[in-house]
C-alpha cells in the first residue's frame, strides 16, 4: 500500500500512448498489432519513456475502434494472440518500462455476453446490469419523443435505443453499440473489480479508465434543458461526476489495489471535471485515482457550436486555465499533462505552425507541456512532429463520430465543402493515421493496405528522417524527458506563471528549494523582446541550435534557463 505522504514513482515519469491499430503492423493486414509493438519497443526505450499506455486491444466488434468491448479477458484476434500479448508484456518489462491498459467500464459492447443476457427478457437476473426504461408515458413504443428522457448521445442523436424484444429502451451515452453499465448494481461492480484483478495478476501495471467519471448517474435520469434549436438535451448534469462516483472509485481501490505493491498507475479520463472535483479524485489521502485527464484547455478553440465550430485559441485563456490547474493541485492531487491523444487533432497543427516552423512549434509546445508539474503524456507521432491528416474527401474518414457529424450537418443545410474543411481541422481521424516510420511504402507502417490512409507528408515527416535531422523533434523530446528524470524541480517544484496577459509570451518559473528554472516561449511566428528579468541566465535547454540575440526570442523559440543560486 502506498504512503500518501511520499512522492509516488510516477511524479517524474513520462507516459507514451500507443493507438495500437495505427502504430505498427507486422502481419500485412493493414492494422497495427502486438508484434508490431514488440518490434518498436527499442525505439520507445531510446525515446526514454517510462510507461506505455495501450488503447483498447480487447475483443470487440470495433464499431468505435475497440472502445466497445465484447470480452474483457480476451485479446482481439485483430491485434494478435494471448501468447503475443504475454510476450509483449515481458519485453516491455525487460526494457524497464511499465504497461497500462485502456479500460472501458462506463459501457460495454452490445455484443458483450452480459448485454445479450440482460436484453433477453425483462425478468432475467442481469436485467439491472444496464439501464432499461419504458417509453415515455402517453407515447407508443419507438415513436419520436417516446424516449425515456431527452438526453442526446455524445456521438449524435438520442441517448436511447428501443429494443423491440423487451419493448423498452436502453441508455447509451455514446453509440447505440455501447450500452451504459448500471454501476448501481453490485453485480456489475463486483464483475468489474474481478476483471481488473485478473489483468493485474497477469502482470500489467495499471489502467487508463475511459469516461470513468460518467459511471454514476442520478437514479431518476431526469430531463435536461434543450438548447435553442436543439433536438436533444445535454444530460451531463446528471452523469458527469455523479452522486456516487467517489464512493464507487474508493470501493474499486479497496477491492483491486490496496493490497498490492506501489508500482501501479490509475489515470481517469474525466470529461467535464472541475478543478475542485479533480482535487477530490486525485488527493492521495482519499484513495481514488492517481491523476485525471481534464478537458478545459481542449475546448479553448471551440466556438458557440462546440467542437465542430473551431476558432483560434487565445493564449491568455490557456495560461489562465493551466495556471489554475497547476496552483489548485499543487498541495493535493496531481495533474496529467497532455496536448493530444486519439480523440484530438494533432497538436502541432492545432496550436502551432505545421509548415514553415513545424520543428520549432512542435518543440515549443512540448516544452510548455513537459515542464509543468504533473505527468506528461506523449501521443504516438508527437515525438516526430506528425501533423493533421490533410484528408480531402469523406471517403478517407473512418471515425464514427466524424461520419455522424457529416450526415447531421448536411441535414442542417451546411455545405459539403464547409463540412470537409471542418473535418480537416477537428476530426479524430487526424490523430489516427498510421505512424510514420520511414519514407518507404505506407510510411513503413504496413506491407499491405492500411486501414486508414497514411498522411501524404510521410516522405519528409517520419521517424527515420527526424532522428537523423539536425532539427530533430525526437532528440528534443529525449532531452525534455531526461531533464524530468534528473531534476526534482521539474517533477515536484512549485509553478509560478509570469506575464499572464501577454498575448504571445508564455513564461513561468519552477522552484524547489535552491533550484529554480525559468521557461519562456514565443508562441508566434514573429520576433519577441525578452523581458529583462528572464535573460542573462544559464541556458539549460532551447530549440534553436545556433546562438541568437539574448534579448530577442525568435519565431516559436523556447528557452529554459537555470536561475539557481547554486
Amino acid at each position: 500500500m502506498r504512503n500518501p505522504y511520499q512522492p509516488a514513482w510516477w511524479t517524474n515519469a513520462v507516459v507514451y500512448q500507443i493507438y495500437t491499430r495505427s502504430f505498427a503492423d507486422s502481419s500485412g493486414d493493414g492494422v497495427g498489432d502486438l508484434t508490431g509493438i514488440i518490434n518498436r519497443l527499442d525505439y520507445l526505450r531510446e525515446l526514454g519513456v517510462d510507461v506505455l499506455w495501450l488503447s483498447p486491444i480487447h475483443e470487440s466488434p470495433q464499431y468505435d475502434n475497440g472502445y466497445d468491448i465484447s470480452n474483457y479477458r480476451r485479446i482481439d484476434e485483430l491485434y494478435g494472440t494471448e501468447e503475443e500479448f504475454d510476450r509483449m508484456l515481458a519485453e516491455v518489462h525487460r526494457r524497464g518500462m511499465k504497461l497500462i491498459m485502456d479500460l472501458v467500464v462506463n459501457h460495454t459492447s452490445d455484443q458483450h455476453s452480459a448485454f445479450k443476457v440482460s436484453s433477453s427478457s425483462r425478468s432475467n437476473e442481469s436485467r439491472d446490469s444496464y439501464f432499461w426504461r419504458d417509453p415515455r408515458r402517453g407515447f407508443s413504443p419507438d415513436e419520436p419523443g417516446a424516449e425515456p428522457n431527452n438526453w442526446g448521445s455524445i456521438f449524435g442523436g438520442s441517448a436511447w435505443t428501443y429494443h423491440p424484444g423487451t419493448e423498452q429502451y436502453y441508455l447509451h451515452l455514446f453509440s447505440p453499440h455501447q450500452p451504459d453499465l448500471n454501476w448501481e448494481s453490485t453485480r456489475v461492480r463486483r464483475r468489474v473489480y474481478d476483471m481488473m484483478n485478473w489483468w493485474l495478476d497477469r502482470g500489467i501495471d495499471g489502467f487508463r479508465m475511459d469516461a470513468i467519471n460518467f459511471i454514476s448517474k442520478r437514479p431518476s435520469l431526469p430531463d435536461s434543458p434543450v438548447g435553442a434549436g436543439g433536438m436533444y438535451a445535454n444530460g451531463a448534469p446528471s452523469y458527469v461526476s455523479g452522486p456516487r462516483v467517489h464512493e464507487f472509485l474508493q470501493e474499486m481501490m479497496r477491492a483491486v489495489f490496496n493490497y498490492r505493491d506501489t508500482d501501479y498507475l490509475v489515470v481517469g479520463e474525466t470529461d467535464g471535471v472541475t478543478v475542485d472535483e479533480a482535487v477530490l479524485f486525485t488527493d492521495a489521502l482519499r484513495g481514488e485515482l492517481d491523476m485525471v485527464f481534464q478537458f478545459e484547455h481542449m475546448r479553448l478553440d471551440r466556438g458557440p457550436g462546440g467542437k465542430w465550430d473551431p476558432l483560434p485559441m487565445r493564449l491568455q485563456d490557456l495560461k489562465t486555465i493551466w495556471n489554475r490547474w497547476q496552483r489548485s493541485l499543487s498541495d493535493r492531487g496531481w495533474n496529467s499533462l497532455y496536448l493530444g491523444n486519439h480523440d484530438q487533432p494533432r497538436a502541432v497543427s492545432r496550436f502551432g505552425d505545421d509548415t514553415e516552423y513545424r520543428y520549432e512549434s512542435a518543440t515549443l509546445w512540448a516544452t510548455l507541456q513537459h515542464l509543468q508539474r504533473g505527468t506528461p503524456y506523449i501521443y504516438q507521432g508527437e515525438e516526430i512532429g506528425m501533423t493533421n491528416a490533410g484528408f480531402t474527401s469523406l471517403e478517407q474518414y473512418r471515425d464514427l463520430e466524424t461520419l455522424a457529424y457529416y450526415n447531421f450537418a448536411l441535414t442542417r443545410g451546411v455545405s459539403r465543402d464547409h463540412i470537409l474543411a471542418t473535418l480537416n481541422r477537428v476530426s479524430r481521424d487526424n490523430a489516427r493515421t498510421p505512424m510514420q516510420w520511414d519514407d518507404g511504402p505506407n510510411a513503413g507502417f504496413t506491407t499491405g493496405t492500411p486501414w486508414i490512409d497514411v498522411n501524404a507528408n510521410y516522405r519528409t515527416v517520419n521517424a527515420a528522417a527526424d532522428r537523423a535531422a539536425e532539427k530533430s523533434v525526437f532528440r528534443y523530446y529525449q532531452r525534455l524527458i531526461a531533464l524530468r528524470h534528473a531534476s526534482q524541480v521539474v517533477s515536484l517544484g512549485d509553478f509560478e506563471l509570469m506575464d499572464p496577459s501577454d498575448p504571445v509570451l508564455f513564461a513561468f518559473r519552477r522552484r524547489l528549494g535552491n533550484e529554480e528554472l525559468a521557461v519562456m516561449c514565443n508562441v508566434s511566428g514573429g520576433l519577441l523582446m525578452v523581458p529583462t528579468y528572464l535573460n542573462r541566465h544559464q541556458l539549460v535547454l532551447g530549440n534553436y541550435s545556433e546562438p541568437g540575440d539574448p534579448d530577442v526570442l525568435r519565431p516559436w523559440e523556447t528557452r529554459v534557463h537555470s536561475l539557481s543560486s547554486a
